[in-house]
Order: C-alpha cells, then sequence, then structure tokens
C-alpha cells in the first residue's frame, strides 16, 4: 500500500519546494478548458506568481495584464498566441496593459508563467510585446566553467524589471559557490536531477520541481545522474534596492 502523506515537498519562510505530487488545481478567470496549477504566489510570501498551464485542443487562456507583466514559456507541445505559432522552447512576454490570448493547442500543450508588477523606471520605455526562441539563444560558460551554461531569455536593458533565464548543468556540475542575495527567484526543472541546498537544507530535485528562493535565501546546486540537469528561473533586476 502507497502511503499517500509522503512527499518531497517543503514550505518555509524562505523557500519552497512543490513537487508535482501535491498539484491541486486551480481556476482562473479566462483560462477555460485547461488544468492549472499555481506553482508559487504571494500568499507565500512570494513577490511574483509562477504557474504550469496544461492545455487541450479546446483550451482558451485569455487576459490582460492589467499593472503587472506575464512572460510565458511553452514547457511542450505547440499553440497559437495572439495570433503567432509557438513550440517547445519558444516564449512571448507580454507587457502591462496588453491582451493576449493562447489558442488551438495541440493536446498536453504545457505553458510556464511568470508574472510580476511592473515597476517603471524614469527615463526608460515599457518593454514591448516580445516573442522568442531558446533554441536561437546562446548559451556560453557561466563564469568561465564549461560544465555550466546560461541562456538569457529578455534584453539585458533597464526597461525590463525581470529576467528570465535557462541554466543547463552537465553531470556533476555545481554553482562555484552559496549564492546570496537580494534578488528573489522561481524556477521550474525541465530535465534531470541533481540536489540544491536551500538556508542550508539539503533537497533532491528533479524534472518537473519548482523551488521559490526568496531574497537572501542562501542557494547551490549540483547536477545528478547521467543526462544534464536543466531549469528555467525567474528574478527581478535593474530597479533600486529599496525604497526608502
Amino acid at each position: 500500500m502507497e502511503i499517500s502523506a509522503l512527499t518531497r515537498s517543503v514550505v518555509k519562510s524562505s523557500h519552497a519546494l512543490i513537487c508535482p505530487d501535491g498539484h491541486v488545481n486551480s481556476v482562473v478567470p479566462g483560462w477555460t478548458n485547461c488544468t492549472i496549477n499555481v506553482l508559487i504566489n504571494e500568499q507565500m510570501g512570494a513577490r511574483l506568481c509562477q504557474t504550469l498551464i496544461t492545455m487541450k485542443a479546446e483550451s482558451i487562456v485569455s487576459g490582460s495584464t492589467a499593472a503587472s507583466q506575464i512572460f510565458f514559456y511553452v514547457m511542450q507541445g505547440n499553440c497559437i498566441a495572439n495570433g503567432t505559432p509557438l513550440s517547445a522552447g519558444q516564449f512571448v512576454y507580454f507587457p502591462p496593459g496588453e491582451t493576449y490570448q493562447f489558442e488551438q493547442a495541440s493536446a498536453g500543450t504545457q505553458l510556464l508563467t511568470f508574472h510580476k508588477v511592473y515597476e517603471p523606471l524614469e527615463g526608460y520605455p515599457t518593454p514591448t510585446i516580445l516573442f522568442g526562441d531558446s533554441a536561437h539563444i546562446p548559451g556560453p560558460a557561466f563564469l568561465g566553467d564549461p560544465a555550466l551554461r546560461l541562456q538569457v531569455l529578455l534584453p539585458e536593458d533597464l526597461s525590463f524589471d525581470m529576467a528570465v533565464n535557462i541554466f543547463t548543468y552537465d553531470p556533476g556540475g555545481h554553482l562555484p559557490f552559496v549564492e546570496t542575495h537580494i534578488m528573489e527567484h522561481g524556477l521550474l526543472y525541465l530535465q534531470g536531477q541533481g540536489v540544491y541546498m536551500l538556508d542550508h537544507q539539503w533537497y533532491p530535485v528533479k524534472k518537473g520541481d519548482a523551488i521559490w528562493m526568496a531574497p537572501y535565501c542562501q542557494q547551490w546546486f549540483t547536477a545528478m545522474g547521467k543526462e544534464p540537469a536543466v531549469y528555467i528561473y525567474y528574478k527581478n533586476v535593474n530597479r533600486f534596492p529599496t525604497t526608502i
């Protein structure tokens, strides 16, 4: 008999590990005929929202960004976004005040989203809608280590107050030091497995797992297994570090 009370999921004040075995479906107005899992949200203390959407042929994902911005990444399958075809590895960024509609999906298409309230910066324009393809984005060695490769999906200019990157670790690859910083993270594993250290707690992680890291949550990762470990992650960037 399987014991249903066992899970790797953990929710703490500075971090969370959300595993697929604990997903509970949500209802979001405008997102119809699809399965929605809210993985990270301000209710847990975060300042971002991260969702996973699984679509069917009759699914519609539509709405307006209002004061927030939303980044959509196609994890698998294909669909039409505002009239533009998207397939696995492609993405679209919607700035505040824009409408969006995803439709005509193949069964099982999965979209990952990152949401953040946009913070305007005087002298810089609000970004416009941006489509992209991770297959066409270079992945140079991270800090000179060829076992670690980082793809930067959004432009690195001050108009953007969020970044979304894809980090690839060869087996045995690891962060060169324990990171302690002001940036908040939301991430999802796309491939592989490894061990993540979060505030001196050690967690085995694998494809499908989501992680939230609050500002100053100490973090370190090493890839394990026989294939590269790959995750996509969000961070807040390019704004003043204090409101004082």
